[in-house]
């Protein structure tokens, strides 16, 4: 089994409410477990980015189905790499917010563009805002 991880971004179509935000979750959350699939999801300012991991040709298929869903627009895929460890292993899908007022993202990241920056860039910024945990739902894997 070859275990990849993918780092997308996408458009929001319509506002990022917690209604919506929650049900992509709820779900989300279910099915990667089934699936052995594991993540992050960074919501916020219009934008989605989201990191996935887990068996090769699972992951292409949830990402082929993410770019059909009407939710997302633009969806760009910015990583695909395989992988001997996954870094979210205990996460089913991982929540941080990006918020405008965020000191992350005004501070280190100003005028931050991921659909322009290089992706392993953006990989890294995910993992820093993962990393601060205040902003992290509790959406365990292990749950």
């Amino acid at each position: 089994m070859t275990l990849v991880r993918l780092l997308y971004v996408s458009r929001a179509v319509g506002p990022q409410t917690t209604a919506v935000t929650d049900s992509i979750l709820s779900v989300a959350q279910g099915a990667n477990r089934q699936r052995g699939i594991t993540g992050v999801l960074c919501q916020g300012q219009g934008l989605y980015l989201q990191v996935l991991e887990g068996e090769r040709s699972v992951i292409n298929r949830l990402y082929n189905r993410i770019t059909q869903d009407r939710r997302h627009q633009d969806v760009e895929l910015l990583v695909l790499e395989e992988i001997s460890q996954r870094r979210y292993a205990d996460w089913s899908m991982a929540h941080v917010i990006l918020s405008e007022d965020d000191p992350m993202i005004q501070l280190r990241h100003p005028e931050f563009d991921p659909y322009s920056a290089a992706g392993q860039t953006v990989m890294k910024m995910v993992g820093e805002l993962f990393a601060t945990g205040n902003r992290i739902r509790n959406t365990s894997a292990k749950r």
